[in-house]
């Protein structure tokens, strides 16, 4: 991808990059305003703290996460949400193998590859 995406991207032609031991990440849709991502979490697998300048909405798809924001920990399961504001240190612990689908304003050009 270099210049975003279409406006339509369907899941199954986009092909999954491994980020780290047990999880793996694919680049939805995007343009330079906001990008789209879907993350995979085996259990036990952790989103290592970290912080960026992006403002990063999440929508637990599916399993449970310990989710830390700003030195705050709360458990989250599908159907819940959260937000890290800029700059926070945020990070999640899988706890029970599952989804994430993070939002990020403006897009992540970390991500986009080319």
């Amino acid at each position: 991808m270099s210049k975003g995406t279409d406006i339509f991207v369907r899941d199954a032609d986009v092909d999954w990059e491994s980020v780290g031991p047990g999880v793996r990440r694919k680049i939805l849709t995007w343009d330079e305003g906001v990008m789209m991502v879907r993350v995979a979490f085996e259990a036990g697998a952790t989103g290592t703290p970290h912080s960026h300048p992006h403002v990063q909405c999440t929508l637990v798809e599916s399993g449970a996460f310990d989710v830390t924001i700003a030195g705050r920990t709360q458990r989250l399961t599908a159907g819940d949400s959260f937000i890290a504001p800029p700059n926070a240190v945020h990070g999640v612990v899988c706890v029970e193998a599952g989804g994430l689908l993070d939002a990020f304003t403006p897009h992540r050009q970390d991500f986009v590859k080319g």
